[in-house]
């Protein structure tokens, strides 16, 4: 299914390792889309950090982690995350793409403000039909398949738990 882009005033895209190729396109849209997009990028170093001059092209703010501080803030994008949402009481969408953990840290966390996300699930997929199965996941007591029905969530619906045990 394809990304739904539309303005809704401020956003905050979250990426993390190779989640931020699949994030910079969304970013880019909701920015030419006339949103207020605050970026969040984060790898476990500096060398694995990809798309930063990309992204902060289709960010109004770009703020970089590093799991081991060799590049930005030390540590996990949900802290920059926290800060912003913590400052911006207005941000009406989170996207998340990147690592299953990563995901699930940023739904919980979005959740207690009460900012939909969008999560990808991409990673999951194997054929592309709905036939295999692999990528079968429950979202809001339903199930679904990412590949057919997806690849984008309601982080907030996602039963991450069964789907690291799944992954």
């Amino acid at each position: 299914q394809p990304t739904h882009l539309e303005k809704v005033g401020k956003v905050i895209c979250v990426g993390g390792g190779t989640g931020i190729a699949v994030l910079y396109p969304i970013t880019r849209g909701l920015k030419q889309a006339g949103n207020h997009v605050f970026s969040v990028i984060g790898a476990r170093t500096k060398d694995l950090l990809i798309l930063e001059d990309k992204m902060k092209a289709a960010s109004d703010e770009l703020m970089i982690c590093t799991d081991d501080g060799t590049y930005g803030h030390k540590g996990f994008v949900t802290e920059k995350l926290r800060e912003t949402l913590e400052k911006h009481k207005d941000i009406s969408l989170a996207v998340c793409i990147g690592p299953v953990p990563m995901m699930r840290a940023v739904s919980n966390l979005t959740r207690n403000y009460k900012v939909h996300t969008m999560v990808s699930l991409n990673t999951i997929m194997v054929d592309g039909t709905g036939m295999c199965g692999s990528c079968r996941v429950t979202i809001g007591g339903k199930n679904q398949f990412v590949c057919v029905d997806g690849p984008e969530f309601d982080g907030h619906e996602v039963d991450f738990e069964e789907l690291i045990r799944r992954n």
